[in-house]
C-alpha cells in the first residue's frame, strides 16, 4: 500500500463506522455530538491529522480550542503521536486570546496587556464601606465583595454591561447577597477603576480581541489567516463571549470543526452558553451535525443507569441536531449498579471506606476508585474516614473549600490574636449558623451548613489538639489539614472529586453519594433549567465509571449537635427502577424512603418529574 493508504489505515484504526464518518467527512462546518465514553478526543485529534495529511490543513494554520490547559495539553501529546509534520496551537481560548493581544501591543508598539490580580481588591477600593450588608466583622464585606467578583464575572461571559446587568440578572434569577441595583453600581465602579489603571481581567481578554479584529480590517484578516482551520473541544461549554470571539476568527469562514454534547452542558450557572451546540446549524449555515453514541467506557449497566438520571428530557438536543437513539454501550454486561440509604453521614463515609477495601487488589490500584459529592464540604467528611481507614486519599477539596464565600467570610472573622475561649465561641457561633431552621431570615442554604458545620468541627479539633489555640494557629491548622496531598503512596491514591471536577475523567469504579434533596438538586436550584442542569450534572457523575458504580445518601446529617432528617433526591426515583429492572429483584431502598421519594418527587415541576 503506498504512504497515503498507510496513514490512513492507521488514523483509521480501531474506529467504527461513526467515528470513521467524523473523522473524514468533507462537511464544513461540522459538529459531532458525542456522548459520553465515545471517543470524541480520539476523533478531534483524528480529524486534524486527517486534515493535515490530506493537504486540506496546515498545522501551522490550526487552531485547536479547548478550556482546560490539561486538555490542551493532552491534545498536542495525542497529536505529537499522530506523525504530523509540525505543531499546531492548541490552548484555552483565554491563553491564545492573551498571546495575540501582547502580540499586537508588540507590533503596534502599546504598552503591553496587564493583567488585573485580584478583582476583590480592586473592588475593595471602590465599593462603600456602607454598601456591604451589617456583619459581625469584616469577613461579612469580604464575603459580599466576593459575590460582587463573581456577578462581574457572570455578566461579562454574557457580554451583559453594568447598565443591563440587574435587568439580566433578574431574568436569569441571580441571588448575590447585596441588592442587584448595589451589584450594577459595584460593577461600573470596577470598570471604571480598571479602564483608569490600565488594566483588563481575566473576562476582557475575550472581548478586548474581538473588538481589536472589529476596528482593525488588516488585524481581523491576519488572524483570519493565521487561524484559517478551527476546531474546538467541548463547544457546549463556550460562554457568549468565547462564542463571539469564535465567530471573529471564522469571519463567515466555513473551515470549522466542532466536538460538544449537550447533555453534559453542567456550566450554566457560570455563564456557558450551550446554544452553540443546540442551534449549531442555525448559527452556522450549511452546517452539518453527526452523532456518536456508543459509550467504550462502561458497562451496558452503567450506561442505563446513567441516562436514567437525564429523565424525560434526555433526547433533547435542539431542532436541527440529531436525536440519539437509546445509549449503548459496547461492552459485555456488568455488575448492577447498587443504591444504598445509609443511617447518617458518618456511616456512608465508613460504608464507603469500607466498600473501597475490597475493591482494592492486584489487579485494581487505588487510582482506579473515585467517590463523588456534589459540594467540596462533603469531601472533607469523605476525606477523614478514608484516612482513618489508611486508604490512600487525593483531593482537591481543600483549596476549593477554602476559597468558597461562607468559609472564606467566617475566616475572615478572625483576628490572628483571637484567644482560646473567643475562638470556642466563634465556633459555637458557626455551629448555631448551620442549625438556623431553614424558615429563618438569613438561613444558609444546605450547602453553607455543610461547610459552616466542616468548619467548626475543623476548629474542634483543633482545640482538641491545643487548648491554648489562637486565631492564627486555627487559621494555619485549617489550611495544613486541607492541603489537599494524597496520603503516603505516590500516585495510587483514590480520588475525591466533586461532581463538576469529574466531567472528562473516568475510573473502574465509582461512588456517587450525598444523593439528597439540597445537595442532588443543590437547594438553590430553581426553575426547569436550572433543574435539568442539575440532572445533567448527576448524569455526568454517575457516567464516569467503567464496571462499577454505587450511588448512596444518608438518612441524617449532623449540623452542630442536632441531627437533621434528610430525604432523597427526587433524581433517584428513575435511576432507582432501572435498577431494580437491572436486578430483577426487589429494591434495597427501605419504606422510609420510599415515601420521602414520593414527597420529593411530588415537590418538582409536574415537567420535571421522571
Amino acid at each position: 500500500m503506498d504512504d497515503r493508504g498507510a496513514w490512513k489505515r492507521r488514523l483509521l484504526a480501531g474506529c467504527d463506522e461513526d467515528q470513521i464518518a467524523a473523522i473524514t467527512s468533507p462537511a464544513a462546518p461540522l459538529l459531532v455530538v458525542a456522548g459520553a465514553g465515545s471517543g470524541k478526543t480520539r476523533v478531534l485529534t483524528r480529524r486534524i491529522a486527517w486534515r493535515v495529511h490530506d493537504a486540506s490543513a496546515t498545522p501551522g494554520h490550526v487552531l485547536a480550542l479547548t478550556f482546560t490547559r490539561k486538555a490542551a495539553a493532552e491534545l498536542r501529546a495525542r497529536l505529537a503521536s499522530l506523525g504530523l509534520p509540525a505543531p499546531v496551537t492548541a490552548g484555552t481560548f483565554h491563553a491564545i486570546a492573551l498571546a495575540e493581544l501582547r502580540r499586537r501591543a508588540a507590533e503596534t508598539g502599546r504598552r503591553p496587556t496587564v493583567l488585573l490580580e485580584s478583582k476583590v481588591r480592586l473592588l475593595a477600593r471602590v465599593v462603600p464601606e456602607p454598601s456591604a450588608p451589617p456583619g459581625r466583622g469584616p469577613g461579612e464585606r469580604r464575603g459580599s465583595l466576593a459575590s460582587v467578583a463573581a456577578e462581574i464575572e457572570w455578566a461579562k461571559a454574557r457580554l451583559v454591561t453594568p447598565e443591563h446587568y440587574a435587568r439580566q440578572a433578574s431574568a436569569a434569577r441571580r441571588t448575590p447577597p447585596l441588592p442587584l441595583e448595589v451589584v450594577a453600581q459595584a460593577y461600573a465602579a470596577y470598570e471604571r477603576e480598571r479602564r483608569r489603571r490600565g488594566l483588563v481581567d481575566f473576562d476582557d481578554l475575550l472581548i478586548g480581541l474581538v473588538q481589536e479584529m472589529a476596528e482593525d480590517r488588516d488585524f481581523a484578516a491576519a488572524q483570519r489567516w493565521r487561524f484559517a482551520h478551527l476546531f474546538v473541544d467541548e463547544l457546549q461549554d463556550a460562554n457568549a463571549a468565547q462564542l463571539a470571539l469564535l465567530d471573529a476568527w471564522l469571519g463567515g469562514r466555513s473551515d470549522l470543526f466542532a466536538v460538544g454534547d449537550p447533555r453534559q452542558a453542567i456550566y450554566g450557572w457560570n455563564g456557558a452558553d450551550p446554544s452553540g451546540v443546540l442551534e449549531f446549524a442555525q448559527r452556522y449555515p450549511g452546517g452539518e451535525v453527526l452523532a456518536l453514541d456508543t459509550n467504550y467506557r462502561s458497562s451496558p449497566q452503567v450506561v442505563a443507569l446513567a441516562a436514567a438520571a437525564l429523565g424525560p428530557h434526555q433526547a433533547q438536543r435542539g431542532p436541527n441536531v440529531p436525536r440519539a437513539s437509546a445509549p449503548r454501550s459496547a461492552r459485555p454486561g456488568g455488575m448492577v449498579p447498587t443504591l444504598r440509604a445509609y443511617p447518617s453521614a458518618e456511616a456512608e463515609a465508613k460504608g464507603i471506606a469500607a466498600a473501597l477495601r475490597t475493591r482494592h487488589h492486584p489487579g485494581r490500584p487505588w487510582s482506579r476508585c473515585a467517590v463523588l459529592a456534589r459540594t467540596n464540604a462533603q469531601l472533607l467528611e469523605l476525606e477523614q474516614a478514608l484516612r482513618e481507614a489508611n486508604i490512600p486519599v487525593r483531593s482537591a477539596a481543600g483549596a476549593a473549600f477554602l476559597a468558597r464565600p461562607a468559609v472564606r467570610a467566617a475566616l475572615a472573622e478572625l483576628s490572628p490574636g483571637t484567644g482560646p475561649a473567643a475562638l470556642r465561641t466563634f465556633l459555637e457561633q458557626l455551629i448555631e449558623r448551620a442549625e438556623l431552621d431553614t424558615t429563618a431570615p438569613q438561613a444558609p442554604s444546605i450547602e453553607e451548613r455543610v461547610e459552616l458545620e466542616a468548619l467548626a468541627q475543623l476548629g474542634m479539633e483543633y482545640l482538641d489538639l491545643d487548648p491554648n489555640g489562637r486565631g492564627d494557629g486555627f487559621s494555619g491548622y485549617v489550611r495544613q489539614a486541607l492541603r489537599g496531598e494524597p496520603s503516603p503512596g505516590g500516585h495510587d491514591a483514590v480520588e475525591l472529586t466533586t461532581f463538576h471536577r469529574a466531567k472528562g475523567l473516568e475510573w473502574s469504579v465509582v461512588f456517587v453519594t450525598g444523593l439528597e434533596d439540597g445537595l442532588v438538586p443543590i437547594a438553590h436550584a430553581s426553575g426547569r433549567a436550572a433543574l435539568e442542569e442539575e440532572r445533567r450534572l448527576l448524569y455526568v457523575a454517575l457516567s464516569r465509571a467503567e464496571d462499577e458504580l454505587h450511588c448512596s445518601w444518608a438518612m441524617t446529617r449532623r449540623f452542630g449537635s442536632r441531627s437533621v432528617e434528610r430525604s432523597p433526591s427526587p433524581f433517584i426515583e428513575p435511576i432507582e427502577a432501572i435498577r431494580r429492572r437491572l436486578e430483577g429483584e426487589a429494591s434495597i431502598v427501605p419504606e422510609r424512603a420510599r415515601a420521602h421519594l414520593a414527597a420529593a418527587r411530588a415537590q418538582l415541576p409536574r415537567t420535571e418529574r421522571a
